[in-house]
């Protein structure tokens, strides 16, 4: 919004001509995001004190989480004003992959906020059944696999509207650019089309995936705001990179038109998650709830789409991906071994992964400043990829 209108005088008043530059405007969208969440935090935490939202701690946990019970939770919804205000003062708000990635992130936002009232409001300890749960992430999730397999195959919004016609007119067979392609991190040249219909699925995954992932590692104070912060301020500068055509050639990074604008809502992300973990640190005065994991979830997953780093969001983000993958081998296992033996076994002491750790006699803190390193290595890790291909 700030920047239409500064674009709009830029002519008049010379000055407004800096609000041109990306990295500006991302740095404006940072810090306008984070002052919101400092400022507003307080109050939205009486708030949610006052509707007597709180939490909820499983008795079957760790016994050290009991004195977190009644701590107000959904303050996910500090993170998603921040984020949407930010974005629309500071971001080209005529940028196609802004408003996608913005339906993906109110959208499951909004599913989370459903989930958390039933739970907290309504004394329903399992909230939005699952199949419900995942009909409306499906619906949002296929809606925006469509929208990007041809926004980020077309150098404009108008020329994705005519990829789409093209693609009914050929029966569905039309083939998609090479930038559409799945790209192996580390490697120059491999990379394996998809068409529109891989496309569509492998987005889809990685955006109900990862949501679901964030919301699982959510289980300890700080613990997903963090890593959601250093993996989405590094898929920022992919976005950024993309976005220009010459620093793209030179990297070997597919060149999306449009992209770098995203670099602009991961800086607001970046300075919303950190508001938030102001007060989300250990002991946590504020919990974020379905409502902020099921949005920077699909968030992530939204702009690694753009950029075409699925693969590498796999890498950098490999937290979330161990803490998915515990809950799986843990459940599979226990439903296995009661099936065959009469008794269900267990793989860890608890799941998900965090809590096998503090089972074994970590401290909270220390589960969660490690998986905090972990992260950062793995975010680097992400960030050589563009120079080793």
């Amino acid at each position: 919004m700030l920047y239409l209108l500064a674009k709009w005088f830029s002519n008049d008043i010379r000055f407004l001509n800096v609000f041109h530059y990306l990295t500006l405007r991302a740095v404006l969208a940072c810090a306008t995001a984070l002052l919101i969440g400092l400022i507003a935090g307080p109050w939205v935490i009486r708030k949610l004190a006052q509707m007597k939202f709180g939490q909820a701690v499983r008795t079957d946990g760790p016994q050290t989480h009991l004195v977190k019970h009644g701590t107000p939770t959904m303050g996910g919804i500090l993170i998603l004003i921040s984020i949407a205000i930010s974005t629309l003062l500071w971001a080209d708000l005529s940028n196609r992959f802004i408003w996608i990635v913005l339906l993906v992130t109110l959208g499951y936002g909004a599913i989370g906020w459903a989930d958390d009232y039933r739970k907290v409001v309504n004394r329903d300890p399992n909230g939005m059944p699952s199949r419900e749960k995942f009909m409306w992430q499906t619906i949002i999730g296929v809606v925006a696999a469509l929208g990007l397999v041809f926004s980020v195959s077309a150098p404009s919004e108008l020329h994705a509207f005519g990829l789409f016609w093209d693609w009914l007119k050929s029966g569905m067979t039309l083939e998609l650019p090479n930038k559409a392609d799945l790209i192996v991190p580390f490697f120059k040249t491999i990379s394996y089309p998809l068409g529109v219909l891989g496309f569509v699925i492998l987005s889809f995954l990685v955006i109900v995936g990862t949501s679901n992932a964030v919301n699982l590692t959510d289980g300890l104070d700080g613990l997903a705001i963090m890593p959601t912060v250093m993996v989405g301020s590094a898929l920022g500068l992919f976005a950024y990179i993309s976005g220009n055509a010459n620093y793209a050639s030179y990297l070997n990074l597919p060149a999306i038109a449009g992209a770098g604008e995203v670099f602009v809502f991961c800086a607001a992300m970046a300075g919303a998650g950190l508001a938030f973990l102001w007060f989300n640190a250990y002991p946590a005065q504020v919990f974020m709830g379905d409502v902020g994991a099921l949005a920077l979830g699909g968030a992530l997953g939204t702009v690694a789409i753009i950029v075409r780093q699925e693969i590498l969001l796999f890498v950098m983000g490999g937290v979330f991906v161990v803490e998915t993958l515990s809950v799986m081998l843990q459940v599979t296992y226990f439903k296995y071994t009661k099936k065959r033996f009469g008794q269900g076994r267990r793989i860890l002491l608890m799941a998900p992964l965090h809590h096998h750790f503090e089972q074994k006699g970590w401290r909270e803190t220390q589960v969660v400043v490690r998986f905090w390193i972990i992260t950062m290595m793995l975010v680097l890790i992400g960030l050589a990829s563009i120079k080793l291909r």
